[in-house]
């Protein structure tokens, strides 16, 4: 695929591919622009190459899938390194973006915070599949696990979802 035409595919998969560097970066939007920022000069530099095994969005989606991993080791590696002269501590709360949302109906809202609470691989698979409308076979080629592992943390990520849904309706 020579330059012209990787940087046309680049440009027709931008949005979702935002949305995907979002739900690598646990939704943190200046993180996902630096990943896929980062991303797209691997790919326009050579260092992440395409040859055609799999479909340019799956390929795409696990490039910037692992250059997010990347980032987010480099960024434990610097807090292990300044934890002792830190004042304070960061929020890790996975929920603490949709608490000041007052503009997102309560659904919308419950909905969120149930897929955030999820554990990653599961995250990631539902994320793949219902927003990014890939097949569970090409999410396990993203994700880089085997098709049965996919499958699985799929079902599991649906019935923890459920779950997790039906008991904040009860509880209100």
């Amino acid at each position: 695929m020579d330059e012209i035409e990787l940087r046309a595919q680049l440009e027709k998969h931008h949005a979702v591919n935002f949305g995907w560097a979002l739900n690598c970066c646990s939704h943190n939007n200046t993180e996902a622009k630096d990943v896929l920022q980062l991303a797209y000069l691997k790919i326009l530099q050579g260092r992440a190459r395409y040859e055609g095994k799999s479909s340019f969005k799956t390929w795409l989606f696990s490039v910037i899938r692992h250059t997010a991993a990347d980032e987010r080791r480099r960024g434990w590696l610097r807090f292990l390194g300044l934890k002792r002269y830190a004042d304070k501590h960061v929020n890790d709360s996975p929920c603490a973006e949709y608490e000041d949302s007052s503009e997102q109906g309560d659904i919308s809202k419950s909905f969120k915070i149930s897929l955030a609470q999820l554990p990653r691989r599961q995250k990631e698979v539902l994320h793949l599949v219902f927003y990014q409308d890939l097949t569970i076979q090409e999410a396990s080629n993203v994700m880089g696990v085997s098709i049965g592992s996919a499958r699985t943390h799929y079902e599991r990520g649906k019935g923890n979802l459920r779950k997790s849904l039906t008991s904040s309706e009860v509880n209100k």
